[in-house]
């Protein structure tokens, strides 16, 4: 697939193609936005227009996507082309200092097929301290012909000395009509299909190219059972769904959902523009929620979802803070006060 084929990004791939065609490519890049939405795509076409055998017109300075060079690089077995991952089956995943030094090996000798050695580090923000010094060294003093493309949906996380000698390009979503153009065409799906698709995934394609619809709709009538007034009106069940919850190791899952029905919530609270909320079919309901509901109560919890989401890989105690939330959330909606009829 080359540059024409993705979806939006206009402008960091015109400074990609205009870099290219002045021949004042950087030596080191850093691709950062929101998960799923392009970066490791946009960095793979780059690497396939650099290395393609059939490349289009001089204008366009694309691959073809088509191509062996092309194929390689999309299945990484170009010999040029080396991807870094942290170890996703890891606790908490991680670039090591290894890795870095088996690049600093490969860009001792100059590129076999190519004009560039191109290493793609995704989820940069993942290097270890000892590795981020490591990758340092090496960009500090790059060879002529290394291109390093580094990959985060968290830049600030990287250290400034590794941000400040990389040419940043930031990434934003498509927008909504694109996003749903896309859905409908690659999916084959209806566009209600399309639109809960994009609002759920906030516009990140890549994501919701893999989403199971289904499954989706069955979370999400798990989560209206959840914030339905006859479940926050009795503690006892409030309790005995979060431990059931937390058992099930879907506490992450659950508050996600969460975290979109109050953000909708939000929205119909400050007469905000309903065609964005992902459960319009339930407007009614949050209609009643909005008329006694503290928003001040609802943005802290939407902060404490956050956090907890942020820290669930570090040996919380889910079971505890569901706990905290959902009561948080029956006072945010005003069932303790009152009872609200459906």
């Amino acid at each position: 697939m080359p540059f024409c084929d993705i979806i939006g990004h206009d402008l960091p791939i015109r400074s990609l193609k205009a870099a290219l065609g002045q021949g004042r490519l950087a030596h080191a890049y850093l691709f950062h936005g929101e998960p799923h939405i392009g970066k490791f795509f946009t960095a793979t076409r780059l690497a396939q227009a650099l290395n393609c055998d059939h490349p289009s017109s001089l204008e366009q300075f694309d691959g073809c996507g088509l191509c062996r060079s092309c194929l390689q690089v999309a299945s990484r077995t170009y010999p040029d082309y080396v991807v870094i991952e942290s170890d996703q089956e890891s606790a908490v995943p991680q670039i090591k200092i290894d890795q870095i030094r088996e690049i600093e090996q490969q860009l001792i000798y100059r590129p076999l097929i190519g004009e560039r050695k191109i290493c793609l580090i995704d989820d940069a923000d993942r290097l270890t301290i000892g590795a981020a010094n490591a990758l340092l060294k090496t960009l500090e003093e790059p060879p002529g012909y290394g291109l390093f493309i580094l990959i985060s949906s968290r830049p600030q996380a990287l250290p400034i000395t590794i941000r400040s000698r990389c040419q940043a390009l930031r990434f934003t979503p498509p927008t909504h009509a694109q996003a749903e153009r896309t859905l409908i065409a690659q999916r084959n799906i209806s566009q209600a299909e399309a639109r809960f698709l994009t609002l759920y995934s906030d516009r990140r394609i890549g994501e919701a190219l893999t989403l199971d619809i289904e499954t989706l709709h069955a979370q999400q009538r798990e989560c209206l059972d959840l914030v339905a007034p006859s479940t926050l009106q009795s503690i006892t069940t409030v309790l005995t769904v979060a431990e059931q919850l937390a058992k099930s190791g879907r506490s992450a899952e659950v508050l996600g959902w969460l975290s979109h029905w109050i953000r909708d919530l939000m929205v119909v609270i400050v007469g905000g523009d309903l065609d964005y909320l992902l459960h319009l079919d339930q407007l009614d309901q949050l209609h009643r929620y909005a008329k006694r509901a503290d928003s001040d109560i609802l943005l802290e919890l939407l902060n404490e979802i956050e956090r907890t989401e942020q820290q669930a890989t570090r040996h919380l105690n889910m079971h505890m803070a569901l706990e905290t939330i959902l009561l948080r959330l029956r006072d945010g909606l005003g069932v303790t006060r009152t009872e609200v009829t459906t």
